[in-house]
């Protein structure tokens, strides 16, 4: 099975998850979303797999959020999409993705909840 962590090297919580899966035997593929960001379909895929909309995956507190005005309850689906894609930063961390399933590590204890079939 495919295990993909969409992965901050600077987030603590990040760090950990991914030391969390790798003490299971899990090998994760690693995406650094910053530098690689998930186009419109794989964040769609992240989303629905994770049973949430755009704005529950948002870090609220960042500065693009305020700069682009994104707590304006208004902004429709897309457009929080689409921010979220050019401002990778606005994406919490870290997701863990399976095929089927996804878990946002906070804690990072969250994402053993998935059946992840150690390799």
């Amino acid at each position: 099975m495919r295990v993909t962590i969409y992965h901050n090297p600077r987030c603590g919580k990040s760090r950990q998850t991914l030391q969390l899966l790798k003490g299971q035997g899990i090998d994760p593929v690693i995406v650094e979303y910053l530098k690689t960001p998930p186009n419109t379909e794989e964040l769609e895929a992240i989303l629905q797999k994770l049973g949430v909309g755009p704005r529950d995956l948002m870090r609220t507190k960042e500065a693009e959020y305020k700069a682009l005005g994104l707590g304006d309850l208004s902004l429709d689906r897309a457009t929080l999409m689409n921010a979220m894609i050019a401002h990778p930063i606005l994406i919490e961390r870290p997701i863990v993705v399976t095929d089927t399933q996804a878990a946002l590590g906070r804690p990072p204890e969250a994402v053993l909840a998935l059946d992840l079939g150690a390799e």
